[in-house]
């Protein structure tokens, strides 16, 4: 895989290419002037607001502009000096830099210091921990399994172990992500955990020292001769871990390939650029990608896919990809990509349609900003923004009637302040969220496994290049 711009970056598509204004000789008589209407009387001295065309005619003087910023720090200095209780500066900027950020579009926005550092751990997949996969069960903290190679898993910790005491504190009444919390922390650092085990009389203590963990983006299981891989989103681990399972699937079957692949990008919410181009070129050995196009060049790229060992081995292996109206920015860009160079076939619901690239400017000390600053389309040049990517073949699930109606969102398009593409159209209605907890009564899912065993046709499956 090779890739020569790496950006953080959470995604979507579309660009809007600016017009210039042009200006022509208009060679019929001018019309005759109007009356000159009369003055009215204003006797407050105020000037009326400017219509909204005229503020549109003329970029701003800069003097007019440093003067509002002459107005924000009157308006500063006044809450200082006679708000009620003496307010927090630092939060009072801050606010007013949110503010200023989040007026642009949904996506922009401030990141103050703890939340910078939480989003470089959620964006890298690594994070100083145990090594323990949980969930929340009747109340109490099950061990779903340790990860391989984690102090947890060398201590001896098992799946199904109960947590109940943290550094000899019980974790009763404390929420899964509260206990989560608590068993992260600086790498080095130790932490003893207390665990219930069946057919164990007493609680067992560990102490375990934090370490660096990966967590884990993908996750894959056969059904039969179909490889199932679930991608849950595009953090730092997201290519490696697509490779280690086609890797693994291949062991397990003694080199054989598998008779097709489901790919699963359904509520993944994108993540990384540069992985959603690695995770495309898996499957693919040449061709555009996706097209990044901002405002300057240096947002402007093109990402293209390379021949490599991994997408040689992959050539003949039939691909189905499924979507939502959760799967949204990188998964559109690797939905989109595979789905214009007739790699695969879309199986699902509309995705969420979200069409703009963000950077991450680091503000040192101070956090970060997430900024728009591109927009980006599929290699065949389609724009997503506000209205998704459709798949092939339209898949809807049974829903529970407990979740009728609240399965849906309009995604993108249902956002204030979303971006607009003019003369683009914006999806109206809401697509389905919605993945059933077991597999046997996943619609979509069973539906594309049985597409490559051949027990459903469709005119789309395989994808035939034009």
């Amino acid at each position: 895989m090779r890739l020569t711009t790496l950006r953080a970056a959470l995604l979507g598509a579309a660009l809007l290419v600016p017009t210039a204004r042009l200006l022509a000789q208009d060679q019929t008589p001018a019309p005759a002037a109007p009356e000159t209407p009369v003055e009215q009387p204003n006797p407050s001295g105020e000037q009326p607001a400017p219509a909204p065309e005229d503020l549109k005619k003329e970029p701003r003087d800069p003097l007019e502009v440093y003067s509002d910023l002459n107005l924000f720090g009157e308006i500063f200095d006044r809450i200082r000096a006679e708000y009620v209780d003496p307010p927090d500066e630092q939060e009072l900027i801050r606010a007013a830099i949110q503010g200023m950020l989040t007026s642009l579009d949904p996506h922009s926005g401030y990141l103050p210091p703890a939340d910078y550092d939480e989003m470089r751990e959620d964006t890298s997949g690594e994070f100083g921990g145990l090594g323990i996969e949980v969930t929340m069960e009747e109340g109490a903290i099950k061990v779903i399994s340790p990860i391989d190679d984690t102090p947890a898993a060398k201590a001896g910790i098992l799946a199904n172990d109960f947590i109940v005491e943290l550094d000899g504190t019980s974790i009763q009444g404390l929420s899964l992500d509260e206990a989560v919390a608590k068993m992260r922390g600086p790498i080095g650092t130790d932490i003893t955990v207390t665990v219930v085990r069946e057919g164990v009389t007493d609680p067992l203590k560990f102490t375990l020292t934090r370490a660096t963990i990966a967590m884990r983006a993908v996750r894959w299981s056969m059904d039969g001769d179909v490889a199932v891989l679930r991608l849950s989103r595009f953090s730092a681990q997201a290519y490696i871990g697509i490779e280690n399972a086609i890797k693994d699937i291949y062991a397990e079957r003694d080199g054989k390939a598998p008779k097709g692949i489901i790919l699963d990008l359904r509520n993944n919410p994108g993540g990384l650029v540069d992985q959603a181009v690695y995770v495309a070129d898996a499957f693919l050995k040449q061709g555009a990608v996706v097209l990044t196009r901002g405002r300057t060049e240096a947002e402007s790229a093109r990402y293209d896919a390379q021949p490599d060992p991994l997408d040689a081995q992959l050539a003949d292996v039939p691909l189905v990809v499924l979507i939502n109206g959760g799967s949204a920015s990188a998964s559109e860009i690797v939905a989109g990509a595979l789905q214009d160079h007739k790699r695969a076939t879309l199986v699902g619901t509309r995705s969420f349609g979200k069409g703009s690239v963000q950077s991450i400017i680091s503000l040192g000390p101070d956090g970060a900003m997430r900024l728009t600053t591109a927009r980006y389309y599929t290699p065949d040049n389609r724009s997503i923004q506000a209205l998704g990517i459709t798949p092939d073949i339209e898949i809807h699930q049974v829903v529970p009637e407990e979740l009728q109606g609240r399965d849906e969102i309009v995604g993108e398009a249902g956002l204030a302040g979303h971006i607009k593409i003019e003369g683009q159209e914006e999806s109206t209605v809401g697509s389905s969220v919605y993945v059933p907890p077991e597999a046997a009564d996943d619609a979509q899912l069973q539906y594309a496994i049985k597409l490559i065993n051949g027990g459903e046709t469709n005119a789309a499956y395989p994808p035939k290049a034009e």
